[in-house]
Parts: C-alpha cells; sequence; structure tokens
C-alpha cells in the first residue's frame, strides 16, 4: 500500500523497515528450488545457516532451518546439491535483511534432474535452437583457438598438446573458468562472450573431462545454451566423454566426444596435409603430363599427314588446276571470238550487200528532190523540176523533161 510521505515528513527507518517486514509476513510459503552454494552448522547451534543460489541468474538468498529439518537430509545434502525446499520469506529489521525460513528440504534426484533436462531440452529445440540448419562449418585452419576449460585441467593439456601436436603454428586464447560448482555457468558464459568479441579468434572449444551428471549440469544451463546459440564464431563442445552429452552439445556448431578429438576435429594434422599436397602435386603431374603425351601423339598425328608431310603438293596439284582451267578458259573465249568474229563477218556482208551504196555500185541511181526527199514514183515530180542524181562515184543535176 501506497505511503504519504514527503521531505517535510519522513518516515524513521525503523518504521520503513516493520512495514516492509509486515507485507513480508504476509506472504505465504512458498517451495522453492536453488543450489545451496554456503553451509554453515555450528556445533551445537540449533539453527543451520546456509545461501540458495540461483546458478542461471547469479542470484542468491540467505536461508536459516532448525536443526532437525536440515539433519532429515544432511547425508545427502552438501554444497554444491541441487534441493527444492518449502520455506517462508522473513524480514530481519534491525538488518533490513531478507531471508528464508526452511521448514522442508528435498535434494532433487537424478531421475528429477533428467526430466527437467528433457523438458529444458523440448523447450529449447522448439525455438529452433538445435536445428542443423543453424550449424556453421569450421574453418579449415583458424588463425586462433578460442579454448574455455578449468585451470591446469587434464581437459586443456589435452586440447594443447593434441594441437601442437598436429599444426605446431596453432596459436590458443585460453579462459580458465570453474567447470563445475555453482559460479560455473556464470564464468563460463563471460568466457564464451569475450571470446567471441575478440576479431582474430575463428573458433571456440569448451573443453572438460567427465564427471557425474551433476558435476556437468553447468553446461547444459539455459543461460549458456542461450549464449552460444548468439555468438557468431563457431563453437565446439567437448564435454566429459562419448555417453556424456549436455545440451551444450546439440546447440555447438560441433561435438567432439572428447577433448582430445576436439583438437583433432579443429586443427588439420600437418603430417596429413602435407601428404595431401603430395598427393596433390603428384596428381597433377600425372594430369599434366598425359595431357600433354596427348597433345604430342596428336601433334605427330596431324604431322604425319600429308599434307605436312609435302605442303608444296597441294600448292602444286592448285596450280595444275588453275593452268587448266586457265587454258579450258582461253579455248572457250578463242571459240566465242571466232564465232563472234564469224557472225560479224557475215552480218557485215549482209549489210554491205543491204546498203544502199552498193545498189549503186551495180548501177542504180538515186533521185532527190531540192527538199532531200527521194523520188519514188514519177507522180512525185513535174515537168522541168531540177532534180539530183545521186550515184556511186558521186551526184550530178537533172531536169525532167516535158
Amino acid at each position: 500500500m501506497a505511503l504519504n510521505t514527503s521531505a517535510e515528513a519522513p518516515l524513521p527507518v525503523g518504521e520503513v523497515s516493520r512495514l516492509i517486514g509486515g507485507w513480508i509476513d504476509r506472504l505465504g510459503a512458498v517451495w522453492v528450488e536453488g543450489q545451496i552454494t554456503q553451509l554453515s552448522r555450528r556445533p551445537g547451534a540449533g539453527v543451520v545457516f546456509l545461501t540458495l543460489r540461483d546458478p542461471s541468474y547469479d542470484i542468491s538468498v540467505s536461508v536459516t532451518c532448525f536443526r532437525q529439518v536440515f539433519d532429515a537430509v544432511a547425508d545427502v545434502v552438501a554444497e554444491g546439491a541441487r534441493v527444492v525446499m518449502l520455506a517462508k520469506p522473513e524480514w530481519y529489521a534491525p538488518r533490513g535483511q531478507l531471508s528464508l525460513r526452511a521448514v522442508e528440504i528435498r535434494p532433487v534426484g537424478i531421475g528429477e534432474l533428467l526430466a527437467r533436462l528433457e523438458q529444458l531440452k523440448r523447450t529449447l529445440g522448439a525455438e529452433g535452437l538445435f536445428a542443423v540448419d543453424r550449424k556453421r562449418p569450421l574453418p579449415f585452419l583458424p588463425h586462433r583457438v578460442g579454448l574455455v576449460c578449468g585451470r591446469a585441467s587434464a581437459a586443456e593439456r589435452d586440447v594443447l598438446e593434441n594441437a601442437r601436436r598436429r599444426w605446431p603454428a596453432v596459436r590458443f586464447e585460453v579462459r580458465n573458468v570453474a567447470v563445475q560448482g555453482v559460479h560455473a555457468v556464470a564464468q563460463v558464459v563471460q568466457a564464451v562472450k569475450e571470446l567471441d568479441e575478440l576479431a582474430d579468434v575463428d573458433v571456440i572449444i569448451v573443453a572438460r573431462g567427465g564427471g557425474s551428471v551433476e558435476d556437468l549440469l553447468p553446461f547444459s544451463d539455459e543461460q549458456l545454451v542461450r549464449a552460444v546459440s548468439e555468438c557468431r564464431t563457431p563453437v565446439v563442445s567437448a564435454i566429459g566423454h562419448e555417453p556424456d552429452s549436455p545440451l551444450l552439445d546439440l546447440v555447438a556448431d560441433l561435438r567432439a566426444s572428447t577433448p582430445t578429438d576436439a583438437a583433432k576435429k579443429v586443427v588439420p594434422d600437418v603430417g596429413e596435409e602435407l601428404d595431401r599436397v603430395h598427393q596433390l602435386r603428384e596428381r597433377a603431374r600425372r594430369t599434366v603430363r598425359g595431357l600433354l603425351e596427348r597433345e604430342e601423339r596428336g601433334l605427330a598425328h596431324a604431322l604425319a599427314r600429308p599434307s605436312m608431310e609435302h605442303p608444296q603438293r597441294m600448292v602444286d596439284e592448285r596450280e595444275a588446276e588453275v593452268d587448266a582451267l586457265v587454258a579450258r578458259s582461253r579455248r572457250v573465249l578463242g571459240h566465242l571470238l571466232d564465232r563472234a568474229d564469224s557472225e560479224l563477218a557475215h552480218t557485215r556482208a549482209r549489210v554491205v550487200s543491204l546498203s544502199p551504196a552498193a545498189t549503186l555500185e551495180r548501177g542504180y541511181a538515186v533521185l532527190q528532190r531540192a527538199d532531200g526527199a527521194v523520188v519514188r514514183s514519177p507522180e512525185d515530180v513535174t515537168a522541168g523540176e531540177e532534180l539530183r542524181a545521186r550515184v556511186s562515184e558521186g551526184e550530178f543535176a537533172v531536169r525532167v523533161a516535158e
């Protein structure tokens, strides 16, 4: 409920604390799940103090319970264990501190953990975080490999030694983190994000050795799975051994069965690559040699053709053909000219024989009037009219007799 306060009428700290306590007292008991991070059992004390933490969101709350409540599960519950408890929120007014008073504590069993992981797996799978089309291929030869692992762990040693044995020049950017316990999720997520922001890191390996289901729980945490799904850099999961399958394996771009397997899949083997280069070089040589031999055979076959062995023969044959054609054309042209000459002579003879001059030479004459008109009939002239008589050797004047 809102309070009417002002700078002139403030509430004392004690009153504010009392009101908060009243509001919290009205809250009922709730079932809450978390991981025990701190546990204090003082000898002779009737109250047990512990801290319950949510590893996904890095939030903790103090819990108190009577000794007999904790003694009921003391044999199976220790620091790092996941529990479910029925507790009522309490407000400690003198210090202004919120805590939970547990009245029942139940350890979370393996079966229940696996069921919850299966439910989380289905939820994240429905969102498409495990889809195959989201997987990115690893670079053939990464410039720098990011490695997230425990400090001085066997997983770190296996990855570094095997990778450098395969490719001595490989470079690593290592982030040592807690790989189990209450701080594992937060540290692994932070390390993955840091490596993802480095421009020269081409692939990230998250590695851890084997362990129990509880030890590998951080690598099935929803916060870590989502962080890996948002990475722009390909991520390789190398958690535990072959049978182990945390949710990180499903969201990662590549799953390696062991840290050693991760090193083999991320870094190529220099010996194998040299052998492959030699094989490709020999294959290229054989291909080029075969190509050259085939071209040489083709060239030899071409040179063996008559046109190549005696190239002048073709010219000689064409020259003979040209000479024959020239001679033929000359004969044809001669025949054409002779026939044309004969026809011309015949035509000339006809023209000469039919020409007026030839007629005149035979003793005929042509009479023309003064206007040049030829006299063809006696009726065309009159008595006493002067005419011109044209003969073979010239012309003279004549007069028509009366």
